[in-house]
């Protein structure tokens, strides 16, 4: 199934939309059409080229897209990896882990939440990776929305036509 990024009118990430719903918004005339893939569309009465990224034509107020706090989008987020050892797990050997655990007020939530494998979570036990003289590759954080949505999709990478939209560009310079 192909998608379609749809940017507020300030060229802004808003969401991930299906083709179709796409295509009727272009037909509306809610939205134009900022980038095209190769792939036709044909109706009886109509050829179009499929968008791959549309603009509304009018502002739409949104306030910080917030990536709802859950299992699969952490295992998202740490890449399948114990944020301890380092070793790529499948999420059904992964479990997750409280950094300050629950029992020292740690709560669930983004920045205090890391994937890790079962050997190191009993490792760690009820204490802090200090007390346990573990550390953390990564320090834990919320998560950009976009790559999620792009992994959530099942897609392996971001549709080249949606990278300038993203702010993923690694070459961007001050």
């Amino acid at each position: 199934m192909d998608w379609t990024l749809l940017l507020n009118s300030t060229f802004e990430p808003l969401k991930v939309v299906p083709w179709k719903k796409a295509v009727v918004m272009v037909l509306l005339e809610k939205v134009e059409v900022v980038e095209e893939y190769d792939r036709m569309i044909r109706s009886i009465s109509a050829v179009l080229r499929l968008p791959a990224v549309i603009r509304l034509n009018r502002y739409i107020k949104k306030g910080t897209p917030i990536i709802k706090f859950s299992r699969q989008n952490l295992y998202m987020r740490d890449g399948g990896r114990c944020q301890y050892c380092g070793s790529p797990f499948s999420p059904k050997e992964l479990t997750y882990d409280h950094v300050i655990p629950r029992a020292k007020g740690g709560e669930t939530e983004w920045t205090n939440v890391v994937t890790c494998c079962v050997r190191c979570n009993l490792r760690k036990g009820g204490r802090t990776p200090e007390e346990a003289g573990m550390f953390l590759i990564r320090k834990p954080k919320a998560p950009i929305w976009i790559p999620l949505i792009t992994m959530s999709l099942g897609l392996k990478e971001t549709p080249e036509p949606w990278r300038d939209y993203l702010y993923l560009n690694s070459r961007l310079t001050y």
